[in-house]
């Protein structure tokens, strides 16, 4: 009797031991703050926005208590229609899009907080195998760009008029190709060259539908391509949540530029279900190598300059806009503190 009164004694202290530890973590989780939901819209799916899946992908925002809910919206003007309509807190798109709201007299214009994209990032992609490229054998060819207007199409022209090419004098030019069907188009037998992101030029090259010949990336120079915006009104009402946004973007960069582009695919390989991971390194390391990755994601004055140039260069813009109204480095600065 007496023994099974000692061990009926264990198993009731055990239980309330086990019930208190029980209790105690029902508290900790009801104290522990919910995260704030922030809704991004990207304006495509890109190896080119890798330190964004990166900070998705080994839950640096959720450490920051955010819980992002991306989108991708298939092009600029539908990301910046889907910013303006309170559809997404923050897009990511080209910081030329911003200058376009602000030239149409804005009330609440789009701010550029934090540049993801440092560079250009298509590829000059031939139909033909060429040993030895020059731009000059752009001459006379049918060149499949971008949509007018666009980031890509404007860098593409301000390259190829720095090689002494008129883009619509001296080829023919198609640009009435949305944006996810260029691929197809090209595949399809349209032009003799043809502008891509990474890692579709690779997956063309790898299936011999065409052969990567140049990087506007690396011709154009930095150029504030991509970026992080936000509604003035937004980045006034959730400053804190937009520092804690870039700091789990900063800490992706670091991560990146330490970790080799075998693990970076890896990582980020539930963005590109379809692409095999040895394309999505090579890619990823292509991009790294020409600096593609904006390392402090801070948007230069230079920068900003350049890319007001090419838009003039491409009759897009008549005056250019002062830098202060646009962009905002001081949550970047003041988030990496």
């Amino acid at each position: 009797m007496a023994r099974w009164i000692k061990i009926t004694f264990s198993l009731l202290v055990a239980f309330i031991i086990a019930f208190s530890l029980s209790a105690c973590g029902n508290v900790a989780s009801k104290d522990k703050k919910p995260l704030e939901k922030v809704r991004v819209a990207e304006v495509t799916r890109s190896v080119f926005y890798t330190p964004l899946y990166v900070a998705l992908a080994k839950g640096y925002f959720k450490d920051e208590g955010l819980d992002i809910q991306l989108k991708t919206t298939w092009g600029g003007d539908k990301t910046m229609t889907t910013l303006l309509s309170n559809g997404a807190d923050i897009g990511l798109v080209g910081s030329e899009t911003s200058i376009y709201v602000y030239k149409q007299a804005a009330t609440d214009p789009v701010i550029n907080f934090a540049q993801l994209t440092a560079t250009d990032g298509t590829f000059l992609v031939s139909r033909k195998k060429i040993d030895h490229f020059s731009w000059d054998q752009l001459k006379g060819s049918t060149f499949l760009g971008q949509r007018k207007g666009g980031m890509p199409q404007m860098v593409s022209e301000y390259v190829l008029k720095k090689h002494g090419i008129d883009p619509h004098k001296d080829l023919k030019l198609i640009q009435n190709v949305d944006f996810a069907n260029i691929g197809n188009a090209f595949t399809s037998g349209t032009g003799d060259f043809v502008q891509l992101f990474e890692p579709t030029a690779s997956i063309f090259e790898k299936e011999g539908k065409g052969h990567i010949v140049a990087s506007f990336g690396t011709e154009s120079g930095e150029v504030p391509y991509t970026t992080f915006m936000a509604k003035q009104s937004y980045l006034k009402s959730h400053e804190q949540a937009v520092e804690k946004f870039v700091r789990a973007l900063y800490r992706a960069n670091q991560w990146i530029e330490k970790t080799d582009p075998n693990t970076i695919a890896k990582t980020v390989q539930p963005y590109f279900k379809d692409t095999k991971t040895t394309i999505l390194a090579s890619s990823i390391e292509r991009y790294r190598k020409q600096g593609s990755f904006s390392k402090n994601l801070i948007l230069s004055k230079q920068g900003w300059k350049t890319i007001q140039e090419i838009m003039m260069e491409a009759g897009e813009l008549n005056k250019p806009v002062d830098y202060n109204k646009l962009v905002n480095t001081k949550i970047v600065k003041h988030a990496l503190k």
